[in-house]
């Protein structure tokens, strides 16, 4: 709760702030403030919504009801927000490749999108797996 409070914050105050402060030290880079901004409340966004649905995930393990189907929409929302995260990543990613004259910033982008994309892999895995032990305690259910 504190996390996703503070992440509210750096989005409404932090974010904004600190590129319309980059705007006025590097005027010729001015030009970038907004779609900076607007890229990384997105990617904060997309965390927000793991950690809700991550959250929610506890609450079913909590109350022993992690193998049913209401489990799999808050793993989809996962996976959804890892992906559009991932997409925006490769657009970043692909335009500083392309504009950049230092290599240091486009391989550390490659690095984060291998990164981003092993989580995105993974959680598809561990839905696959959900599913699985879902139907199984489903059917086993149906046996006793």
């Amino acid at each position: 709760m504190v996390l996703f409070g503070v992440l509210v914050m750096f989005q409404v105050f932090s974010l904004p702030g600190q590129f319309a402060h980059m705007a006025q030290e590097s005027p010729e880079d001015a030009y970038l403030r907004w779609p900076v901004t607007i890229v990384t409340v997105f990617w904060v966004l997309c965390v927000q919504v793991v950690i809700v649905a991550t959250w929610q995930l506890l609450n079913l393990v909590k109350n022993d009801r992690i193998f049913t189907e209401a489990s799999l929409k808050w793993v989809d929302a996962i996976v959804w927000a890892i992906a559009a995260a991932w997409a925006v990543l490769v657009g970043v990613f692909l335009y500083v490749g392309f504009n950049a004259n230092d290599p240091g910033l486009p391989l550390l982008l490659f690095l984060l999108t291998v990164g981003v994309t092993v989580l995105g892999l993974l959680m598809v895995v561990m839905r696959a797996l959900l599913r699985q032990a879902t139907t199984l305690r489903t059917d086993m259910e149906a046996v006793i």
